[in-house]
């Protein structure tokens, strides 16, 4: 199912979001500030960035799961095909997640439970959001595993969760999502405790659904490799903000932002040759309630200038190459050989 992107609407718009958490002496400390982000219909675009960015609570805000995590919602806006959902009391959110929004976790084992078999779990969950027969929701648990290649679909759907390897797990997660027709998926981290190999089918899987269903999807990484071969449009987030947002293109081969160039030349890159050392980012990401002022990536960046950097919260505006970056100096420094290495 090819959609043009340039053309098609926003389903999913994220404005000005802000989310906190309790702080230990009392009071809220930030996570995310301040996040602006969209998904169009059958688009993909990835999220990005270290541990301890902000990825996953921006991810989790996205599914109403903020207050289930102990944090709220500050400022801002979620709106999901034109609905706004900061305000959904949590009976209608159960409505929609799973419905028209469904998310793939990390790790699969911890998301399936062990205590029933996988075809029963896909079956409840459409029963539950599709309403359907329990005859026609074993029928149509048995073709989402088919549809996602697990091989003897019909007897599998009698395994226990236990009795499958992690990929085989994270197929059936992808099935039980799919099967009630969601139209955006949110899949944070689904390959990082698979092997290359594992990871490598989940990736064809995910491309071959979308191409399928035409469902969108907000695929949160730390792998900027995975993300450039199943993303269009790419999102970059460090302490807590955006700091890069624009075409896979864009921001992998003209980074407007020196993390983002930092991030890319840490791939591992066969034209630097054998025995040359991985580039690496200095220092590590402030915790949240110590962001630095100004940049908050300025005690870590080469291209920092004291008295400007470090002076004001430098805004996300367009850059030369036409991306969205967070960076006062986007227009004189040239970042492509940095992230090439």
């Amino acid at each position: 199912m090819t959609i043009d992107m340039t053309t098609a609407p926003d389903l999913l718009d994220v404005r000005g979001l802000s989310v906190e958490f309790p702080a230990r002496g009392g009071g809220w400390v930030g996570a995310i500030s301040d996040v602006s982000l969209r998904v169009r219909q059958g688009e993909s675009v990835g999220l990005v960035g270290e541990s301890g960015s902000g990825k996953t609570v921006t991810s989790l805000a996205v599914m109403g799961l903020t207050p289930l995590t102990g944090g709220r919602i500050a400022a801002g806006s979620i709106a999901f095909d034109g609905r706004e959902l900061t305000s959904l009391p949590q009976r209608e959110w159960r409505a929609l997640r799973g419905g028209g929004i469904g998310m793939i976790f990390q790790q699969p084992t911890r998301s399936l439970n062990p205590a029933f078999t996988v075809g029963d779990q896909i079956a409840e969950s459409v029963r539950r959001h599709l309403g359907l027969s329990r005859r026609a929701a074993r029928a149509r648990a048995i073709e989402m595993l088919k549809l996602v290649e697990i091989p003897r679909a019909e007897s599998r759907m009698d395994d226990y969760p236990h009795a499958l390897s992690g990929g085989m797990c994270q197929r059936v997660m992808i099935a039980m999502v799919m099967a009630t027709n969601p139209r955006l998926l949110v899949a944070d981290e689904p390959t990082t405790a698979l092997d290359v190999t594992v990871q490598e089918r989940i990736l064809a899987l995910l491309r071959d659904l979308q191409e399928q269903t035409g469902v969108a999807l907000l695929f949160v990484s730390h792998d900027l490799a995975v993300v450039a071969d199943l993303c269009e449009r790419v999102v970059v987030m460090y302490a807590g903000e955006i700091i890069e947002d624009g075409t896979a293109g864009d921001v992998f081969y003209q980074p407007q932002h020196p993390y983002s160039a930092g991030l890319l030349a840490s791939i591992p890159n066969p034209r630097r040759g054998i025995g040359n050392r991985l580039a690496s980012i200095p220092g590590q990401v402030p915790s949240a309630g110590t962001w630095p002022p100004g940049c908050r990536f300025q005690a870590r960046c080469g291209f920092a200038v004291p008295g400007v950097c470090d002076a004001a919260h430098p805004p996300l505006l367009p850059s030369p190459a036409g991306s969205l970056s967070r960076c006062v100096r986007a227009a004189e420094i040239a970042l492509e050989g940095v992230a090439a290495g």
